[in-house]
């Protein structure tokens, strides 16, 4: 084609563009695929901070309610509790009844709390937040250890020793960080006195879960787990959850910041 003059080739240009737009146009639409796609190509992969904020609206978005049921908490004996003298009056809304002087948990309590718990485990590590085990029982100490460490996390379960967390810059001479979730396999540091952590968690707004018996109070522990926290077999499930709930949160983590070529070819 022999173009004459610079106003016919503006206007042959034009032409061909809107061509072009139109073809693009419509391979979209016959493709509703590709909108996604080109908008990543466009803007990127998603920030984590956005899939942080649009994850957390979903009630149940690391399927933490599959991990257990009713059944597995019957067999690992978590509805025993302590004798019926030894009841804490905060404990009353979470108990089903009494058998053979023995208090028993309702577990369809216990499971509804520890499913909240789990969740919110997940989401903080998904966030990459730092969480810490705690247990003051010598027989189960090194379980918790070894399945806190299986979960990439950290564990102390000897005494506690006040003002590591209220007064952290001072203890380790330098600015530290505080865990983002502090888990208490059980909240007594021996029948009568509640573990030092718990108050000074509270104290610097840290979020907590525990496994609390009949005979310890709740309040200071903003997810409590109505159970038996004596039984090696029952601190057992509680770990194998929480290590659960922690991979999964991490796992869904890695698979948002790997680099996304593959998915955009």
């Amino acid at each position: 084609m022999i173009i004459k003059s610079l106003g016919e080739y503006g206007r042959l240009c034009a032409r061909c563009s809107c061509v072009t737009r139109s073809c693009r146009f419509n391979s979209t639409l016959a493709n509703p695929a590709n909108v996604s796609t080109n908008l990543e190509l466009q803007n990127g992969p998603e920030d984590i901070s956005c899939v942080e904020q649009r994850i957390i609206k979903q009630a149940d978005y690391f399927e933490v309610h599959n991990l257990f049921s009713v059944r597995d908490l019957f067999n690992a004996r978590v509805h025993y509790g302590h004798k019926e003298g030894s009841l804490d009056d905060r404990m009353r809304p979470f108990i089903y009844g009494s058998r053979l002087g023995h208090l028993i948990f309702d577990l369809d309590k216990t499971a509804s709390h520890l499913r909240d718990a789990l969740n919110i485990t997940a989401h903080i590590a998904f966030r990459d937040g730092i969480i810490c085990f705690f247990n003051r029982n010598a027989l189960n100490a090194h379980l918790v250890e070894k399945k806190a460490m299986e979960a990439g996390e950290f564990s102390y379960t000897k005494f506690w020793r006040g003002g590591i967390f209220t007064n952290a810059n001072v203890q380790f001479g330098a600015v530290t960080r505080l865990p983002d979730l502090c888990i208490f396999l059980n909240t007594q540091n021996n029948v009568l006195a509640q573990h030092t952590a718990v108050r000074d968690s509270a104290k610097m707004a840290i979020p907590t879960i525990g496994i609390v018996d009949s005979n310890c109070n709740p309040n200071l522990i903003t997810y409590p787990v109505p159970g038996n926290d004596d039984t090696p077999c029952a601190i057992e499930l509680y770990c194998n959850l929480f290590k659960a709930a922690i991979l999964r949160g991490k796992q869904k983590r890695r698979e948002f910041l790997e680099p996304s070529n593959e998915k955009i070819k």
